[in-house]
């Protein structure tokens, strides 16, 4: 679909595409060359990579995982809990969609929350206003990554209260990762006490990475997957970017909250980039 006029009726001159997956990119003279799912290519001088942070699920190398013979899925692939009515679950992680899924499978099932480090909540509402709102207006949003911790321990789980009093009540109740799974009956988890225990399910709740994979002919991403960049500036293409990564910038680079303010700074120094080559 090629869409030239804005909301207001003003000319973009963009020709916008829905449904055009992007296969692969390739560095040329003049720029890259875009090859699209259904064979079209498009030569461009520069490519923003703005898919986000999210869109690769992450399955950790948990030890013994491959000789599960349980199910294993991950948290995308997670909808409800009564097709899991009765199970025995496992759910990695100490994040908020590893509380919020044990919690909700906690009704319906037993369910253990297996994480490497305690999980840590922050409330939701402080003197009335929203967590969101606090970072916003304290400036916390926009101080640059340089200034947090690059690894913190755990990812704050943000409760409004039922969230803790479920962990608290042992619903589910909360123990270290598996050191194993018994490689004769591969349903059996071992505990960190040496304890074994049959398990039905294991759920990872273990984040999300980059999908990047069209950029990897150009030799811009590292062995996992993530880019070279600084601030969201290719740091092997001058006419690459990236939009929407964790810590690209600041603490809200890959939320709605933060991803304006680094578009405008990576188009300003994409421009000065292009005119400069």
């Amino acid at each position: 679909m090629d869409v030239r006029v804005d909301e207001r009726g003003q000319g973009l001159d963009a020709d916008i595409r829905t449904g055009a997956c992007v296969q692969g990119v390739q560095a040329d003279d003049s720029g890259f060359t875009l090859t699209l799912e259904d064979g079209d290519r498009l030569a461009v001088r520069a490519v923003v990579a703005a898919s986000g942070t999210f869109g690769r699920p992450h399955h950790p190398a948990l030890p013994g995982l491959e000789g599960f013979t349980g199910s294993v899925l991950h948290a995308a692939e997670y909808r409800a809990p009564e097709p899991y009515a009765g199970q025995r679950i496992v759910v990695v992680g100490a994040g908020n969609s590893a509380v919020q899924i044990a919690t909700e499978l906690a009704t319906q099932a037993h369910v253990t929350l297996a994480a490497r480090h305690p999980v840590r909540f922050a409330r939701r509402h402080t003197l009335g206003r929203d967590l969101h709102w606090w970072l916003t207006h304290t400036g916390l949003d926009t101080l640059p990554a340089g200034r947090f911790p690059r690894t913190p321990p755990t990812q704050l789980v943000i409760d409004d209260g039922r969230y803790r009093a479920a962990v608290a009540a042992g619903a589910p109740d909360r123990r270290p990762v598996f050191t194993g799974i018994d490689g004769i009956d591969g349903i059996k988890v071992t505990w960190a006490d040496g304890s074994t225990e049959a398990v039905d399910t294991i759920l990872l709740a273990t984040g999300y990475r980059p999908d990047l994979a069209y950029l990897a002919p150009l030799g811009a991403l590292d062995e996992h997957g993530h880019p070279f960049h600084r601030e969201g500036l290719s740091l092997t293409h001058p006419g690459l970017a990236y939009v929407g990564l964790e810590w690209q910038h600041s603490l809200s680079s890959n939320s709605l909250r933060g991803v304006d303010r680094d578009t405008a700074r990576v188009a300003r120094h994409l421009a000065a980039r292009l005119h400069r080559h």
